[in-house]
């Protein structure tokens, strides 16, 4: 029964998710030659077009990569993978943590080695067609072998912790996990910005004295403090602009792309930290790890129940081992048919994002200059070949940020 439980909404979820895609190109590439009202004067038909072309050429490779995480799910599960990779590691090694740490190691490996081609391709390819890409195959590999190394790091530490409460603890090791996961999230937030961070890239002071004092006053006029202003060299990876918030409390730092810098006037970079600021003032963030929390305590409750159900394993495919721990399996399962069932929770997630997003621009409007901040979106869009026209129902169901004549709109209507 849960066999068809899982393949029913594995189904749901392929289709639906095929279905808007072909929406999302369908409705691009009709409106491929005609600018939005909002932005004719702002924008090229060239750059209109390149954007579209752009949406397009992701969205065709998002597909793709879909059907392909689709076969790797089912060969996994159903197809008898997990239970073939977990029989043989069972002969091979004798300890319990070190076979399940092996199980673990093995699977998210094999997942890394397909996801690779597709990693390679939109960089070197779908990236590099739209003139984004900066990054050399060397680069590539150095950041791929750094992400292994973190990955290693402080993924096998976490799986080890967690696998041993689940078998030390009793009934209660859900919330010995639960409470692992809170602390290890938080101890990543406070090594980023000095410890992980700058193993990928250059942070050098902000030298702009004008921006400085700039950046200064709005802070002091929200209340906010920072332990720094920083500029990044993502030019080195990347065309894209962005900045950032990162670390908590007094460690806070602002994070400017070099790329942003070198596009935005003085105003517009004021209005658009201004935006970032109204994140934090209006404690989105703070809301968005109590909700992150919440949901992981919930998943943790489920898993600990599932994982002493035997048609849970049986349904996917695989026969637990008797006489040993099967934590590991247990975990890799729920990993893998967890986002199948979760799917739907996409555009209510998506909604509570595109809904602060909002706030956070009525509150840039009101700290800064709203003209410079609808300046702002609108070089960025144009320079990051953003989509002028989503599909409405693709929007509404994936993005985390309004659309563009939506989001202008509502801006051209704020409070100064």
């Amino acid at each position: 029964m849960f066999t068809l439980l899982f393949v029913a909404f594995l189904l749901i979820d392929v289709l639906l998710r095929l279905w808007l895609a072909s929406r999302q190109v369908r409705h691009v590439r009709l409106h491929r030659d005609h600018i939005p009202d909002a932005f004719r004067e702002r924008i090229s038909l060239y750059s209109h077009q390149r954007a579209a072309d752009y949406t397009v050429a992701k969205m065709r490779v998002l597909m793709v990569e879909r059907l392909v995480e689709v076969v790797v799910l089912l060969g996994f599960t159903l197809l008898g993978g997990l239970q073939f990779i977990d029989s043989l590691l069972g002969r091979l090694i004798d300890g319990d943590m070190l076979r399940q740490l092996a199980l673990l190691s093995v699977v998210f490996a094999i997942m890394g080695v397909i996801g690779l081609p597709f990693a390679f391709y939109n960089k070197f390819r779908l990236e590099q067609r739209f003139g984004f890409n900066r990054m050399t195959p060397r680069l590539f590999i150095l950041d791929s072998l750094k992400t292994l190394l973190l990955s290693l790091l402080f993924g096998l530490p976490l799986a080890a912790a967690v696998l041993w409460v689940m078998g030390n603890t009793g009934t209660a090791w859900a919330w010995w996990a639960w409470g692992i996961w809170v602390v290890f999230n938080f101890l990543l937030i406070w090594l980023f910005p000095t410890v992980i961070a700058p193993m990928f890239n250059k942070f050098t002071p902000l030298d702009n004295p004008d921006i400085s004092d700039r950046i200064e006053r709005l802070m002091e006029r929200g209340g906010f403090s920072v332990d720094g202003l920083f500029v990044m060299d993502g030019s080195k990876r990347s065309a894209h602009g962005n900045a950032y918030f990162t670390g908590f409390g007094k460690s806070r730092r602002i994070v400017f792309f070099d790329t942003l810098l070198s596009r935005l006037n003085a105003d517009e970079i004021e209005a658009v930290l201004a935006h970032e600021l109204g994140h934090f003032k209006h404690r989105h963030i703070i809301r968005r790890m109590v909700l992150s929390f919440g949901f992981a305590l919930v998943f943790f409750l489920v898993l600990a129940w599932l994982s002493t159900q035997v048609w849970f394993y049986e349904g996917l495919g695989v026969t637990p081992q008797l006489g040993r721990a099967n934590d590991a399996l247990a975990l890799v399962l729920f990993f893998l048919a967890m986002p199948v069932f979760t799917f739907w929770l996409t555009p209510l997630t998506a909604w509570l994002s595109r809904r602060d997003e909002y706030q956070a621009d009525r509150y840039a409007a009101g700290q800064s200059s709203r003209q410079a901040l609808v300046s702002a979106l609108v070089k960025l869009y144009d320079d990051n070949a953003a989509t002028l026209t989503p599909d409405p129902l693709h929007s509404a169901f994936y993005d985390s940020h309004p659309p563009a004549t939506q989001r202008i709109e509502h801006l051209q209507h704020a409070a100064h």
